[in-house]
């Protein structure tokens, strides 16, 4: 059983006008696709908006939808979630908020999913837990149903105690992933992040990676870095339609020397304002020309009902306007700046299409944007310059590493990059895929569910067995 906060489809509407579901693009969903297929399994999540779904099939998948009320959206996912654990939790590159009314809000909906959850779980099944608007879960489902075995992921970065510790319910989150019998995170760091919480804060007794509960069971926290369908993205880039249409980008764009591109959602954690702005000074030093080169940043709409979002899209917009303005010639504009979302096809085209991938933030979990744009260069071309602060930059090692703050080194890896000879490009990227090719999204769901399924046999025997004595 699968429990996240949305399910793995989208509502759309179709020519006629009728509402239908249609799966959500997305790594997660392709991971975790073949073992619900081979584990006859269901996947539990909010379907978006108001209304109530009774459980149903899309593509075989059995989904079993739970509504939120206006105000549990605006409370739970827009308020605790996301005004409370997101920035918190990316080293407070915006200020968290804190109200005692959000975080009612969130128990109220983690119990939800957790009674659901144990409701529809058969005898002994492997449920697992996804990310940071449910992390009350595990424990939730282990006081209703102690037979299960739980596993809990988060698909963002765990904050250092320094951080965490502003939280005032900072106990109840760490008690609440401790009824995992697995905690997966990104990276080692975040691991040992919470292992070092738990000792200080619930006062458990730990090893390394393992938590001793007064129970007599064990919890591991570990790094299970996620990864993407590195084969699926070769593939579709390898394609005739996937080349045309980048050829046809190209084209559009005026064949410029050099295309930079950054593909995000809009949040203030991605860095996109910085890096348009160490490219348009590129520009005005006459470093770069808008001849020889352009930057399409396409933001995919995010939370725009939230008011940190809507002035970042202003203060963006306002910046690339003033950046053609400036800089563009006519039929030429420095930055090609798009707000909206593309299926994969498009993003594989432009990731063809692109020459330098600058992927700038200020701290992120993984970042798969990175890493598709690798697996879709199958001519072993193409730049990435990466935020040292993306938990990719870990794996992604022959990237042009970069610190999102500093304006200078940012201007010198996009022009190093911009310069770099084909041979040297070629050493980079080669490394790269080969890097992800190993370590695809198919790789870390199948590590996640062995570590599971051994690490939760493991506990359980010994809250069953009694002691003996030699």
């Amino acid at each position: 059983m699968i429990v996240a906060n949305r399910l793995p489809v989208d509502r759309v509407t179709d020519a006629r006008g009728r509402s239908t579901w249609r799966r959500s693009p997305g790594g997660l969903v392709s991971a975790i696709e073949p073992v619900m297929r081979a584990h006859d399994g269901v996947w539990i999540g909010w379907p978006g908006g108001t209304q109530k779904f009774k459980p149903f099939k899309v593509d075989g998948l059995d989904l079993v939808p739970l509504a939120m009320s206006a105000e549990e959206i605006e409370e739970h996912y827009e308020g605790f979630s996301n005004g409370t654990l997101w920035p918190l939790y990316h080293d407070v590159v915006a200020k968290p908020e804190f109200h005692r009314e959000w975080w009612d809000t969130y128990v109220r909906v983690n119990r939800r999913f957790a009674e659901r959850a144990a409701e529809l779980a058969a005898e002994g099944a492997t449920v697992w837990v996804h990310d940071y608007q449910l992390q009350l879960v595990p424990q939730m489902l282990r006081e209703l149903r102690p037979d299960l075995r739980i596993g809990f992921y988060l698909h963002i970065p765990f904050p250092p105690a320094e951080l965490f510790q502003q939280l005032p319910w900072r106990r109840q989150i760490l008690e609440g992933l401790l009824g995992a019998d697995l905690v997966g995170f990104q990276l080692p760091g975040a691991a040992q992040n919470f292992i070092r919480l738990v000792r200080q804060r619930v006062g458990h007794k730990t090893h390394r990676d393992l938590v001793y509960l007064p129970d007599g069971r064990t919890v591991r926290a570990a790094a299970f870095p996620i990864s993407i369908d590195a084969g699926g993205f070769a593939e579709l880039a390898a394609s005739d339609a996937v080349a045309e249409r980048a050829a046809a980008i190209r084209e559009a764009l005026g064949n410029p020397r050099r295309i930079f591109l950054g593909i995000d959602r809009l949040d203030y954690t991605k860095g996109i304002y910085a890096r348009l702005r160490a490219f348009g000074e590129l520009i005005s030093d006459g470093a770069l020309t808008v001849e020889d080169a352009v930057f399409v940043q396409v933001a995919v709409p995010s939370r725009e009902r939230v008011e940190h979002y809507r002035n970042l899209r202003d203060d963006i917009e306002r910046l690339v306007g003033r950046i053609n303005g400036d800089l563009g010639r006519i039929g030429r504009p420095a930055v090609s700046y798009l707000h909206t979302s593309y299926p994969r096809e498009e993003m594989a085209a432009l990731y063809r299409a692109a020459d330098i991938m600058v992927v700038t933030p200020y701290r992120d979990g993984m970042n798969l944007v990175a890493k598709e744009y690798v697996a879709c260069r199958t001519d072993e071309d193409g730049a990435l310059v990466l935020s040292e602060f993306a938990g990719a930059a870990d794996e992604l090692r022959q990237a042009w590493l970069v610190n999102p703050y500093d304006m200078n080194g940012m201007k010198a890896a996009l022009l190093e990059a911009y310069h770099a000879e084909p041979k040297e490009l070629s050493r980079r990227m080669r490394a790269m895929r080969k890097q992800i090719a190993q370590h695809d999204v198919k790789a870390w769901a199948d590590s996640f569910m062995t570590e599971l399924e051994d690490d939760a046999a493991h506990s359980h025997s010994k809250t069953v067995r009694p002691a003996t004595r030699s």
